[in-house]
């Protein structure tokens, strides 16, 4: 979930992607009240600023509290800029507390702390479990923030694509443990995929249920499109493009992508970019073949509707080396 796409989540929430979540970017078009956009963007390094207010009525024996205090003065300035947001409605507001909880608010600052991000500045995409916000940092360059809400998340699907993975081992029963595992499988399998030549988003860091990637979009912050989204202007030249990343992915990274399909495929300047690798799977996974087949089945399917000649049987012998 990295490319701006339409999804079941955005429908039942009133497009949450504009309604919600962009309330970090774009205030002068959602808050009636606001006259300067520019001053109530979301300043993450002021987090550590605003939360000394007070510190120097603090002795010693209290100066171990100043980092709950920080987290406390991080959470009240968001809570006040989703306050302003006109009210849309109960949904759109639950689905706000559930992306900035505390620990997600916690996780944010840290990460600007150590100099990862400085700036939140509107949403990428929205999705049932994750959101991908739009990052900035000092020099004015974009990252791409994701944020995986623990509220929502499915974790009998985490469960199901991580156990049998010899990488992880997670206690099951565990929210939290198993939430930070999924996001550093994703980390992971950026990397490993990254190492192998794949074109998908470089990885930065990940923490608890946050992971920061490249920003894959114009030097504006528009992000590009998703497939599904814009169609190649050229169909067959882009399929065949797409069929060597996928021959990367599965024969030097190793890994079954487990989700592939135009909705999972960036179209940045004709060229594919593949994204959402939270579920992928070693090859040797024991739900990699199938895995694998439903990969196959979409991408035939869909190109075929594009008008390009290729089929099941084609695509697999082309992927599955003898």
């Amino acid at each position: 979930m990295y490319g701006s796409q339409k999804s079941d989540f955005e429908e039942e929430s009133a497009d949450f992607s504009n309604d919600v979540i962009d309330s970090l970017d774009n205030f002068k078009d959602d808050y009636a009240d606001l006259d300067n956009f520019g001053d109530d963007s979301v300043d993450l390094d002021d987090f550590e600023d605003d939360s000394q207010e007070g510190s120097q009525y603090l002795d010693e024996s209290h100066m171990a509290n100043v980092e709950s205090l920080k987290v406390a003065k991080a959470d009240k300035k968001m809570q006040d800029l989703i306050s302003q947001k006109r009210q849309t409605g109960d949904e759109d507001r639950k689905v706000a507390s559930e992306i900035f909880d505390k620990l997600t608010l916690q996780t944010l600052y840290k990460l600007a702390n150590q100099g990862y991000l400085d700036l939140l500045n509107g949403a990428v995409s929205t999705g049932k479990e994750a959101n991908v916000l739009k990052g900035v940092k000092d020099d004015g360059s974009y990252l791409a923030v994701k944020i995986y809400r623990i509220a929502t998340s499915d974790f009998r699907k985490m469960q199901y694509y991580i156990a049998g993975d010899p990488r992880f081992k997670v206690r099951m029963g565990n929210k939290r443990q198993l939430i930070k595992a999924w996001v550093n499988k994703e980390f992971r399998n950026l990397t490993r995929l990254k190492d192998a030549g794949v074109n998908v988003p470089e990885p930065s860091t990940s923490l608890n249920n946050v992971l920061i990637m490249e920003y894959i979009g114009d030097d504006e912050g528009n992000p590009a499109p998703t497939v599904k989204n814009l169609p190649p202007s050229d169909p067959d030249d882009f399929y065949e493009k797409l069929v060597r990343e996928m021959d990367l992915f599965l024969n030097k990274a190793n890994l079954v992508h487990g989700d592939l399909s135009s909705y999972n495929i960036i179209n940045y300047d004709e060229k594919p970019v593949i994204i959402d690798v939270s579920q992928s799977v070693v090859r040797d996974h024991v739900i990699a073949g199938e895995l694998l087949e439903r990969d196959i089945k979409n991408i035939s399917f869909e190109f075929s509707k594009m008008g390009v000649d290729t089929s099941i049987e084609d695509l697999t012998q082309r992927l599955i080396k003898k």
